[in-house]
């Protein structure tokens, strides 16, 4: 991701003053953050949380598209709010996949009330991805989880239990990113499917994003940014 941002935003006539990844952990400093008007942060669970916290230390704004953290998500939101700072997550910036939750949300609801039809997900991505299932299902699943009353929560192997719904994960190659919402009765199926061609529709998301974000204070998430 960050090489297709980088890409992107030479397009788009942004400069790049600081690239940081595990050959260069050294140059994450304040001092360097600094130099920075936005920071736009895609890099794993373990780092997030640190990441974000030290370019609020250096008092500037922060996309984040890292999933698998959201246990301190509060803490970041508690600080940003407290301190005057401004943070935008999403769990996938495509323009697409925002479009498909608000479908897979509308859909839901509609199924709230057929209970001869079970619920499912599925996600692929490639083979490099850390978390598993992705943010991105975990977001759809929980999404369904609001609307159908039936269901409580979801887990990430096949189960008996209707309160629950299964998400199946798989990592095959490039795949740059496939989801789909599969619902089965005994006598039909409907699906919804998304998925991405590549991974430049994610980095003009967080480009978006961090241009969104200047001169703001605040938590924002996609639906600001798309004004939905």
């Amino acid at each position: 991701m960050g090489k297709i941002i980088e890409k992107s935003a030479a397009k788009k006539g942004h400069r790049i003053v600081l690239k940081i990844d595990d050959s260069n952990l050294e140059e994450l400093t304040i001092e360097n953050l600094k130099k920075a008007d936005v920071a736009i942060e895609f890099t794993g669970p373990e780092a997030a949380f640190r990441n974000i916290n030290l370019c609020f230390d250096a008092g500037i704004p922060v996309v984040s598209g890292t999933t698998g953290w959201l246990d301190k998500y509060d803490k970041v939101k508690g600080r940003c709010e407290l301190e005057k700072l401004a943070f935008f997550y999403a769990s996938n910036f495509s323009l697409g996949v925002n479009i498909f939750f608000k479908m897979n949300q509308h859909l839901a609801k509609i199924m709230n009330k057929f209970e001869n039809f079970d619920v499912s997900v599925q996600e692929t991505h490639h083979i490099h991805k850390l978390d598993s299932p992705s943010g991105t299902a975990i977001t759809i699943a929980q999404d369904i989880i609001n609307e159908i009353k039936r269901k409580q929560n979801w887990v990430k192997e096949n189960t008996e239990d209707d309160k629950q719904i299964t998400i199946k994960s798989f990592r095959e190659g490039e795949n740059p990113g496939a989801h789909t919402v599969s619902y089965n009765s005994p006598i039909e199926n409907i699906l919804i499917t998304h998925e991405s061609k590549n991974r430049e529709g994610l980095a003009q998301g967080a480009l978006l994003a961090a241009e969104y974000i200047i001169g703001k204070t605040g938590v924002f998430g996609i639906d600001d940014l798309l004004d939905i």
